[in-house]
């Protein structure tokens, strides 16, 4: 028994892993959403032949929509419990199947499959949320969640006009492609940001409460949330649910006048193909611009104002857009329009990716991210009807002063100040 024998008996603090650098966890999410959405928008050229040779093909992004309304917040309870890597790994796993299907079958039956199998699959960007959620400081979050933003916006400027250059037959392996190195991308270099001892103690009791979310009732009120191990406060339960209407109601409107925008600019001003892909340009570098200057810059506990300031610059945008008959008038109501979208989502994501406990996250964001994917799934097929029915001046005009209805809703919410982590 030497020396060796007391340095041995010596108690030790057991050895745990460092948290990743916050700096890279939001890096690699950026990267690999970019990919993930390239490989996503290079088919929004494709669908207006789709929607030509096949009768039901404007039904694809609100199937698409409630595929993820379904499947995010399943994505989300799994993360809590199993850890944010391994099920976005899963998911990306799946979207590179969907793409393997869609390139390796030229049938419309094939393309719908890989849709199918996309909309299940596509829980990662809930999970980049979700993980953004993790961080530990509120600036961390608020960067996170505008650079997010950022890869949506420069994901959506350079995915259309790529794809449009692309033959029908060369798409899809493009977008293969993308989908297998953000995979091994993600395998590589994305750290596991939920520690096992802040996981949720369950997968089944959080599948249990993601089933609440099938409601659309149960989802507005966050019941999961609500539910599950160590909930908010009432207090911050009422805010969450009240940012979470706002949330619903923002994207059920925009989505709607979104999608109505190209039979706009085909009918009003005559825009071919490619005049359509170079305004959707200049509305994706627009957003990127505003979220890489002024979106990432908005100080935690200023939110609340920057979405208020939007949502009230949507009610002129939308009436520009509206009613406007030339060129001038519409480039003023897409830059309006860029503006508030470049603001509105990563503000509120940021927000309530402050509320839950650690092992909640997941759900937390999974449970926004699914109000996307419903608003998203009605809000066009609802725009589509009134734009055909009663014309493009009526549904614009009807749905700019429905923003107010969010605005208001901003005005009586009461959102806690951030709390700075000290580490």
């Amino acid at each position: 028994m030497g020396w060796g024998a007391d340095s041995s008996c010596t108690p030790r603090p057991p050895i745990r892993r460092r948290p990743a650098p916050e700096r890279r966890v939001v890096v690699v999410l950026f990267l690999g959403l970019l990919l993930d959405l390239l490989a996503f928008t290079l088919l929004l050229p494709l669908l207006p032949g789709l929607l030509e040779s096949h009768g039901r093909a404007h039904l694809i992004g609100s199937a698409f929509s409630f595929l993820q309304f379904l499947s995010a917040p399943l994505t989300g309870a799994a993360s809590d419990s199993l850890g944010r890597r391994p099920v976005m790994l899963l998911s990306l796993a799946g979207l590179v199947a969907s793409y393997a299907v869609w390139a390796a079958s030229r049938s419309f039956a094939a393309f719908l499959a890989s849709r199918v199998i996309g909309g299940i699959s596509k829980g990662n960007v809930s999970l980049s949320t979700a993980i953004v959620a993790d961080l530990g400081s509120p600036p961390a979050r608020s960067q996170g969640m505008a650079v997010i933003g950022v890869a949506f916006s420069l994901a959506f400027t350079l995915g259309p006009m790529l794809g449009a250059s692309l033959s029908v037959e060369m798409a899809p392996w493009l977008s293969l492609f993308f989908a297998v190195s953000n995979l091994l991308f993600i395998f590589c270099f994305l750290p596991e940001t939920l520690p096992p001892e802040k996981r949720a103690p369950s997968v089944a009791l959080g599948f249990r409460a993601a089933a609440d979310l099938l409601s659309p009732v149960a989802l507005l009120r966050f019941a999961a949330v609500a539910r599950g191990q160590d909930p908010p406060t009432r207090d911050k339960l009422g805010s969450l649910r009240g940012l979470g209407l706002v949330y619903f109601l923002y994207l059920f409107l925009f989505s709607g006048l979104e999608y109505t925008l190209s039979f706009l600019a085909h009918q009003h001003f005559q825009f071919s193909s490619l005049q359509q892909g170079k305004m959707f340009f200049f509305i994706g570098l627009t957003m990127a611009t505003i979220q890489g200057t002024y979106a990432r810059r908005i100080s935690p506990g200023r939110e609340v104002a920057a979405v208020k300031r939007a949502l009230l610059l949507l009610v002129p945008a939308f009436l520009l857009i509206g009613w406007g008959h030339s060129l001038p008038v519409l480039g003023l109501g897409l830059l309006f329009y860029s503006f508030a979208a470049a603001v509105v989502v990563p503000c509120l994501s940021s927000m309530v990716a402050s509320y839950g406990s650690p092992g909640q996250k997941g759900t937390v964001m999974g449970t926004l991210r699914s109000l996307g994917a419903l608003a998203r799934a009605v809000g066009p097929m609802v725009a589509a009807s009134v734009y055909w029915l009663a014309g493009a001046q009526v549904c614009f005009t009807v749905c700019s002063g429905l923003f107010l209805f969010p605005f208001l809703l901003l005005l009586k919410l009461r959102h806690p100040a951030p709390v700075l982590k000290a580490e």
